[in-house]
């Protein structure tokens, strides 16, 4: 199968960052893709954390959703929606979702991310918590034959979760939208991607915000996908682009052969 993941520099307009993503879409629907990643927050990356809960829409309604299901209907593409806010049960907080539309633009599969981002260095500082209700339950999707797990930037640092979407049966590959921060992104995004990749003997795809964005946040890129050994198949450093590989099922039987660490799990 075909992938590709989307890199963006999302701004803080609505409008302008759905016209930008689905130039992507149409780009990796021309190149063959059969499912496409968004990176976290396509939509907006506001001037503050109170701009993703004023433009937050209901489950299964409103013009973010509208525009993933169509655009995947359109182009006949599996799409998955990065991560837009939807309604939380606290009214001043979002949910931080991944939705899945197939390429009949039906949902598939929703993730609300589960690990919420802190960072302060200076005055550097980010904290999820403050805007975002974390979300309480792994998902995992079948997608043509293929068993994808879906898990959102700051989940990246916890293995227990890539472990949990391997239950009842082990996942073929990972999504993983984010907005990762240059300060983290440059010395822990790709070990941490590889990492995954290489304990799971699962590909990995990294779809990152690559750039200065106009809230005059900086973000890492590097949007890669990553084999079950660990090599890095596509990436691309910073600037809006479209990274593409193919996933080849032989790869992973094969390296799950000769290394079968999933089966000598003792804990």
């Amino acid at each position: 199968m075909k992938i590709a993941a989307l890199q963006m520099v999302s701004g803080t307009s609505v409008t302008a960052n759905l016209q930008r993503a689905q130039s992507l879409l149409e780009q990796a629907a021309a190149l063959g893709a059969r499912l496409a990643v968004l990176p976290e927050y396509f939509c907006l990356m506001g001037q503050t954390d109170a701009d993703k809960v004023r433009v937050r829409e209901k489950p299964g309604s409103g013009p973010i959703q509208d525009f993933l299901a169509s655009t995947a209907r359109r182009l006949g593409l599996w799409v998955v929606g990065g991560t837009l806010p939807l309604e939380s049960p606290d009214p001043n907080r979002v949910l931080n979702s991944t939705l899945v539309f197939n390429p009949a633009g039906e949902l598939a599969a929703r993730y609300d991310k589960m690990h919420l981002f802190a960072f302060q260095r200076g005055t550097e500082r980010y904290a999820e918590a403050d805007s975002i209700t974390p979300g309480a339950q792994p998902v995992a999707f079948d997608c043509e034959g293929w068993r994808m797990g879906l898990t959102i930037c700051y989940d990246l640092r916890f293995p227990e979760l890539f472990r949990a979407l391997s239950q009842p049966s082990a996942c073929d590959a990972y999504l993983l939208p984010a907005a990762f921060t240059h300060t983290t992104g440059e010395k822990h995004w790709e070990v941490l991607l590889r990492a995954r990749a290489i304990e799971n003997l699962a590909y990995v795809v990294g779809c990152a915000q690559g750039g200065v964005h106009e809230n005059g946040r900086r973000t890492w890129g590097h949007s890669m996908v990553i084999d079950p050994w660990g090599d890095v198949l596509a990436m691309q450093a910073e600037g809006e682009a479209v990274v593409t590989a193919t996933l080849d099922r032989d790869r992973i039987a094969r390296h799950r052969e000769s290394l079968p660490a999933l089966g000598h799990r003792v804990v």
